[in-house]
């Protein structure tokens, strides 16, 4: 499962195993850089070779995206936008099937609190994956965060462990409504 936070400057990267029991191990986290002072072609150029990168590298079965949302900043939602394509692009190239998933949406599936902070998400991501130190910068955080999210909501480990549980059946019910 692949995890991804776009950025134009931060583009955050996380792989991450997920079994049926929702155990997880990790497996990459990272983050793709580009120049802010590149033209805007070349720093979509360098995302790509990076999310590229992380995908051949690591062969996961899932692509899981940030969802772009209204910032009062439009030049950061842009920026935010277009490094998202870029991954959905590269998930399409690759014939990976992608989702995405809203900031309240990962915070409360790893968190239990769709309005969890940055720390309680970083603190959470490191518990669940047994880590000794929080997953820095806060974008590979974020990337790992969404991996975990679409595993548990019904992505990957649902696939591999079969039919979705009662509450995973309600959870995918009320995403499929909501998005209509």
């Amino acid at each position: 499962m692949l995890g991804i936070d776009p950025g134009l400057t931060r583009c955050g990267v996380g792989v991450v195993d997920v079994a049926p029991d929702r155990s997880a191990r990790l497996v990459h986290v990272g983050v793709v850089r580009s120049d802010p002072g590149a033209p805007i072609e070349e720093r979509l150029a360098v995302i790509a070779a990076g999310l590229r990168d992380v995908v051949d590298a690591h062969s996961p079965q899932v692509v899981a995206v940030e969802r772009v949302f209204a910032q009062h900043n439009r030049h950061t939602v842009m920026g935010t936008a277009q490094a998202s394509g870029i991954a959905l692009l590269i998930a399409g190239e690759r014939g990976l099937p992608a989702a995405t998933h809203t900031p309240s949406e990962v915070k409360a599936a790893v968190t239990g609190y769709g309005s969890a902070d940055k720390l309680q998400v970083q603190t959470m991501v490191a518990r669940v994956l047994r880590l000794d130190a929080l997953p820095q910068p806060a974008d590979a955080a974020d990337a790992l965060a969404l991996a975990l999210c679409h595993a548990w909501r019904g992505g990957a480990a649902a696939a591999a462990s079969g039919p979705l549980t009662p509450a995973q059946k309600a959870w995918h019910d009320a995403e499929r409504l909501a998005r209509r």
